[in-house]
């Protein structure tokens, strides 16, 4: 039996820049929080809590997300992440991280 590998990727380009371009200086909290929750999808790509399937936004579904998942930051941030998978490999792919606020307001919870 095959022992399946798990690993976290950047939904597209753009993602993985704005993740590079993170500041990782002592005074920016956010990147290392990032990072440890990185360390974490890849022990178990499902730690997050499953977003119902209905709630799922629709440009997230054209990046191929069928299934979404969101893993609480400090200070009420949020990373959204899918997972996909094939015979060897279970894949976590990272959409975004936001703040409490913009997560509410992409999922409906607070109309502007």
């Amino acid at each position: 039996m095959v022992e399946r590998s798990h690993v976290v990727a950047f939904v597209d380009d753009s993602a993985r820049k704005e993740y590079d371009e993170l500041p990782s200086t002592a005074e920016n909290w956010l990147k290392p929080h990032i990072d440890r929750a990185f360390d974490w999808l890849k022990q178990d790509p499902f730690c997050g809590v499953a977003v119902p399937k209905r709630q799922i936004p629709v440009e997230y579904r054209c990046k191929g997300a069928d299934n979404l998942w969101k893993y609480n930051l400090p200070n009420a941030w949020r990373l959204l992440y899918f997972v996909t998978a094939d015979q060897v490999t279970i894949v976590a792919v990272v959409l975004e991280w936001l703040d409490h606020k913009s997560y509410e307001k992409k999922f409906g919870y607070r109309v502007q």
